[in-house]
């Protein structure tokens, strides 16, 4: 029997090396931005075509390559950074392993320009499936250029695996982003489809953040800084109040390189403990500064893992300067989030205006000692003033046919005496609405009362509505009497214009205004005293954050908006509202499940009331 194990051949091993090192194409966005931060450049250009599955492009003005190195640099394992096992644990540059380049040149066509500073001519390499097609000298400027075309193309199936161009545009300027933030010292320019997305000069790590975020973080940062025998941590942390509900705005930097780990994320959310609401990720970006010999970053294919020698230690001073940051900046004892919204009311607001003395209004011929004394007409008004009957779109008001009862078992300030000399108070029909802590409704009827979780109420009716506004397209939009501008930064703006078509469905009105930016001419007719600037943000935030792969973009956007723009809890309802909230969610087609899988409508029985109160009574 012959023998059955062989070599691979170096296209093959290449291919699947690249499985590991290439997984979509801003795996070769960050390999390609490291190798021109470790060759020294200080002006790196990133261009790319098609979301990077027709071009990948990286310019810089670094130290360039001689002829023999422009070949070798796309061999498995060749590398500049390291000669021996040990030189391991003294890595301070990003890429070391040697097999990015190889790896690109097995899945795409691969043209590569370099020239030395001291060099006439630069060599042009030409790549196809790690096969050179050619090699040649000529004119170039200084620095290396190396152009990735048609990522893939060998690999069919990879490349049906890659998302949409907006999801896989994200992912490059994830990518962009990360190395911007760890180098603000050099001039950073992205460019996609022609258009310029980022062009980022030397500055300071604050202005570099403001200008990857937008300006409005200039008020979100919170210096962080603190220097041991262990590590050294600079940054910046963000106030609690801009929390968001994404994870995306956090980043750890290891030796200036990008890493991803669950157990120091965990340091700073317990740092942000007690003044941060559970649902919501703060931002940060940590700079953490450690012996190499202490750390293995060797761990993982693309490198965003590290091992520590002293992970606890490292946990604990995180945790500490975070805090202190924190208190430092008087902002941990100033936020509560779960305060009780229902005893707002018992502090009074500041006026608005001038104080005005009560008045006391009485009549002058008021005998006490009289029979017939008027005393319960107020109560009268009341009930007069409260006798409101809805229009029920469905047949449900037979919940409330106990009202129609001659004696009808209510709660009454009236007493016996009162209903005989006042039986029509009990002749007309009526259907009665409470609100408890300006956060529930409650409603009376036959077998008990209703307790209405009056936003989870709004949420399902203006998300069964926005639904069969995208499927009709016929969204209502009000036009604002002032225009607004969304300034967005290129992630967002890439995810507002790849949802545009449904966005505008539901009713905006929305156009192009320069980079980045969009104006609101119009908004949903449905919506009322909000900020247009601020829904759009919002709106953007909780799609992104929904992560129930059963919905389709559709429903994900129609839950979105109903979330923001439902009535929130605290918000006080005249009797008029709470009625036709309770009429428009029973029209809903499931009425009493919330978008969040809770229950909307708790009943209580007045059996269960009884047993409360020890009673066995049977109703």
């Amino acid at each position: 029997m012959s023998d059955i194990i062989q070599l691979l051949p170096d296209s093959v091993a290449n291919q699947i090396a690249a499985g590991e090192v290439v997984q979509r194409p801003s795996s070769a966005v960050k390999e390609l931005l490291e190798n021109a931060i470790d060759s020294g450049a200080d002006s790196i250009k990133l261009v790319i075509k098609d979301a990077g599955k027709s071009l990948i492009q990286v310019i810089d003005n670094g130290c360039g390559m001689s002829e023999s190195d422009a070949l070798r640099c796309f061999e498995r394992h060749a590398t500049s950074k390291i000669r021996k096992a040990d030189d391991l644990f003294a890595i301070r540059t990003m890429g070391f392993r040697g097999e990015a380049m190889a790896s690109i040149a097995a899945i795409a066509h691969v043209e590569l320009k370099s020239r030395r500073i001291e060099d006439e001519l630069a060599t042009i390499v030409e790549i196809e499936g790690s096969e050179i097609i050619r090699q040649y000298p000529d004119q170039a400027p200084a620095g290396t250029n190396i152009a990735v075309k048609n990522l893939f193309f060998n690999i069919p199936a990879r490349r049906n695996f890659l998302k949409s161009n907006s999801v896989e545009l994200k992912h490059i300027i994830d990518e962009f982003q990360r190395v911007a933030l760890a180098h603000p010292d050099k001039f950073l320019s992205f460019h996609s489809d022609g258009n310029e997305l980022y062009h980022l000069p030397k500055e300071t790590l604050k202005q570099r953040i403001i200008h990857l975020f937008g300006k409005t973080y200039n008020q979100r940062l919170v210096p962080v800084e603190e220097t041991t025998s262990i590590i050294e941590i600079k940054g910046y942390i963000g106030k609690p109040e801009f929390a968001k509900k994404t994870r995306g705005e956090q980043f750890f930097f290891v030796n200036n390189r990008f890493i991803k780990d669950p157990y120091l994320n965990h340091a700073v959310l317990t740092a942000y403990e007690d003044i941060l609401s559970l649902d919501t990720f703060p931002l940060y970006i940590l700079f953490i500064d450690i012996d190499p010999s202490k750390i293995d970053i060797n761990v993982h294919p693309t490198k965003t893992e590290i091992k520590y020698e002293d992970e606890k230690s490292i946990y604990a001073i995180l945790r500490s300067t975070v805090k202190r940051s924190l208190g430092r900046y008087n902002i941990a004892p100033t936020l509560d989030f779960d305060q009780e919204s229902g005893f707002n009311n018992l502090i009074t607001p500041k006026p608005l205006e001038e104080i005005q003395a009560p008045t006391i209004s009485f009549n002058p011929n008021f005998n006490p000692f009289e029979t017939d004394s008027p005393r319960y007409e107020r109560t009268k008004d009341y009930r007069a003033t409260t006798d409101k009957t809805p229009a029920i779109p469905r047949n449900w008001d037979s919940l409330y046919k106990v009202t129609e009862d001659p004696e009808p078992q209510q709660l009454s300030l009236i007493n016996e005496g009162s209903e005989k000399e006042s039986p029509e108070l009990n002749t007309q029909p009526t259907k009665q609405f409470f609100q408890l802590h300006n956060r529930y409704v409650v409603s009376q009827i036959v077998s008990g009362f209703m307790l209405i979780d009056q936003q989870a109420a709004h949420e399902r009716i203006l998300f069964e509505q926005f639904q069969q506004q995208l499927i009709d397209s016929q969204g209502v939009s009000q036009q604002s009497l002032f225009p607004q501008t969304v300034a967005l930064n290129p992630s967002d703006f890439s995810l507002l214009d790849d949802m545009l078509p449904e966005i505008q469905a539901l009713g905006f009105q929305l156009r192009p205004f320069g980079k980045n930016t969009y104006i609101v001419d119009g908004v949903p007719a449905d919506l009322e005293n909000i900020n247009e600037s601020q829904l759009i943000e919002r709106l953007l935030e909780d799609f992104k954050s929904q992560s129930d792969l059963r919905l389709n973009k559709r429903d994900r956007l129609a839950k979105s908006l109903a979330r923001q723009a439902a009535i929130k809890a605290g918000t006080k309802l005249d009797t008029e509202s709470m009625a036709e909230l309770i009429d428009r969610l029973f029209a809903c087609q499931s009425p009493s499940i919330s978008l969040a899988g809770r229950p909307i409508i708790i009943t209580f029985t007045l059996q269960e009331l009884a047993e409360r109160f020890g009673k066995a009574q049977s109703y």
